[in-house]
């Protein structure tokens, strides 16, 4: 159980972070939902937390502005007095050939995925190392362990956040601190359900288990890095994929 623990959960008003979200609320966990534009979405995700009984508040925050990230911290770690847990989830998609790809589409995604998950870490390693404890949770993708065609700057920005996951767990694991990478494959969200049949069927195809998984699917594996049982694993890759990196 997270019973009294401090999770911040970035990108947590829809999909995985939603589901991560209400899951770590489940454990016991006070949840800061953090969003960027979506403050109707993030509203509901709190709203569905307090009637199930957990805690929840909600944090505008766009990860990419490194001031604002500092910012955010700062205020957090000042109302509650802890961050134990950090799950970097915020992200976005700019798909598109290579060849056709914008430096704009490039780089925006690149700024979320990767240079957010960095300022994030930046930040919330101050506090934790202060309490000689804590949790990060950085979210990559298939995307980052295989590559995919179409997506040179989600790939590239996943690919990238499990390196710096790596980095992470080595510099702060004297202090406490896990810092571990979830590889989640082809999800159920909104993200997968603007995909054609066509292209649904073709990725289907490539999972040995033969199915799309669950946003709780990826909720349920945040619980257990976010656990006690989890407090001798740094700087792992888990894929949660139903085979399809194997």
């Amino acid at each position: 159980m997270l019973n009294g623990k401090v999770a911040v959960v970035t990108g947590a008003s829809r999909g995985i972070g939603r589901a991560v979200a209400i899951r770590l609320a489940k454990e016991g966990a006070i949840v800061i939902i953090n969003y960027n534009g979506s403050k109707e979405r993030a509203e509901a995700v709190k709203s569905e937390i307090e009637t199930a009984g957990g805690r929840a508040e909600i944090w505008q925050c766009n990860v990419s502005d490194y001031s604002a990230c500092e910012e955010m911290f700062k205020e957090i770690t000042a109302k509650f007095g802890s961050v134990d847990i950090l799950v970097n989830n915020a992200g976005i998609t700019k798909d598109g050939l290579l060849m056709k790809m914008s430096e704009e589409d490039y780089d925006a995604v690149l700024d979320t995925n990767l240079k957010g998950t960095f300022n994030c870490i930046r930040f919330v390693a101050r506090q934790m190392i202060k309490q000689r404890g804590g949790r990060i949770i950085n979210m990559s993708s298939v995307s980052g362990v295989l590559g995919n065609a179409g997506q040179a700057n989600y790939s590239a920005s996943k690919a990238g956040v499990i390196g710096l996951t790596k980095s992470a767990a080595r510099e702060l694991a004297s202090r406490g601190i896990t810092v571990n990478a979830i590889a989640p494959g082809f999800i159920n969200t909104e993200m997968t359900e603007v995909l054609s049949d066509k292209v649904k069927e073709g990725a289907v195809a490539q999972i040995p288990m033969g199915k799309f998984g669950e946003a709780e699917d990826i909720a349920n594996t945040v619980a257990f890095l976010a656990s006690e049982n989890a407090g001798y694993i740094t700087g792992q890759v888990i894929n949660v994929d139903g085979g399809m990196a194997m």
